[in-house]
């Protein structure tokens, strides 16, 4: 059996992912004991996976080496089993190569037998998925917001931070985000319905904060200038949730806060976090997913993308503010 998969062939520049990586077709290796080959129905496009393309070895993994698949989040079934209680049949969520089909170590991949009740599968990527696990983790545990406080998400129209917003409204707390033009900023206010947005693609970034007031909780999925900014209109005693830097993927610089006073100044508390930090939460944070996803406390729109073929065009999607919500790749049945 062949396999059509996305090769990296080299550091990425900035967002050229066209030149840095082939998509080429192989035959498949016999499977090994306790692996899994799935075929993929859906892959996952997720910003921080650029952090793997980079040659920074002081990640929370290491990179990816050139030649090599590359890996993300896949969704499919399982065609062929050499792994004990993964059978033949069934729906699974893993690490797996963006191809079309993945073939992995079930445990080291992480996968996860998936309930195909589910009547929109797409959820497992995003409500009941990573996104979902790492917006109610950083809300409710690193950002310990409470209900009747402030909090703040950025890039708050992407897949974390769109339901990090509604989880904190559904933990009874007032939700505001930062978005980049008038039609997320829309979404938020509108559709989803959140206290207010600040877009900071139009002018006066500094007087939307303050007129906004102050905020309690900040969950960061950019980091950067946009970092100042909200240091500087922290209550007393807030948390910042750091989830992502999405201003230094791919442009060689790191964040360093010229406002970083404020964190004594304020009595901030400033904590990172990872999905491998509650990776063994993952059954209860999908029970409680679940509960607000089926009863439409949280929502999700989907920006899919159809074809393997296309799959750089969707991932570029992540770091050019081209989408709302939930990018994924459907491939052919």
């Amino acid at each position: 059996m062949d396999n059509r998969y996305w090769r990296i062939e080299d550091r990425p520049e900035g967002f050229d992912f066209a030149s840095a990586f082939a998509l080429i077709e192989e035959p498949m290796p016999a499977l090994k004991p306790g692996e899994i080959r799935i075929r993929n129905a859906m892959l996952s496009m997720d910003a921080g996976t650029r952090l793997w393309l980079t040659e920074r070895e002081d990640g929370y993994q290491p990179p990816l080496p050139t030649g090599a698949p590359m890996t993300g989040l896949v969704l499919g079934e399982i065609i062929a089993s050499r792994a004990d209680d993964f059978a033949e049949g069934e729906l699974v969520r893993a690490f797996g190569q963006w191809g079309d089909y993945s073939q992995v170590d079930a445990v080291a991949s992480g996968a996860i037998m998936l309930d195909p009740a589910v009547a929109d599968r797409r959820a497992w990527f995003g409500p009941l998925g990573m996104n979902g696990w790492t917006a109610l983790w950083g809300i409710e545990q690193t950002g310990a917001a409470k209900p009747g406080e402030r909090v703040l998400v950025s890039a708050a129209a992407g897949a974390t931070g769109i339901l990090a917003v509604q989880i904190a409204q559904a933990l009874g707390c007032e939700a505001w985000g930062i978005a980049g033009g008038v039609e997320k900023c829309c979404y938020l206010t509108q559709e989803i319905g959140i206290a207010g947005a600040v877009d900071y693609k139009r002018a006066g970034l500094d007087s939307q904060l303050d007129a906004a007031g102050g905020f309690d909780v900040y969950f960061d999925n950019v980091g950067g200038s946009l970092l100042d900014a909200v240091l500087t209109r922290m209550n007393h005693y807030g948390r910042i949730a750091v989830c992502g830097l999405l201003s230094d993927y791919g442009s060689g610089t790191r964040t360093a806060p010229a406002e970083f006073d404020q964190i004594l100044m304020r009595r901030l508390r400033v904590e990172g976090f990872f999905s491998p930090d509650f990776m063994d939460q993952g059954e209860r944070l999908t029970a409680r997913l679940r509960d607000w996803h089926e009863t439409g406390t949280i929502t999700m729109p989907y920006d899919v993308t159809c074809g393997l073929e296309n799959t750089l065009t969707a991932y570029e999607k992540l770091f050019t503010g081209g989408n709302i919500g939930k990018v994924i790749v459907e491939l052919d049945a």
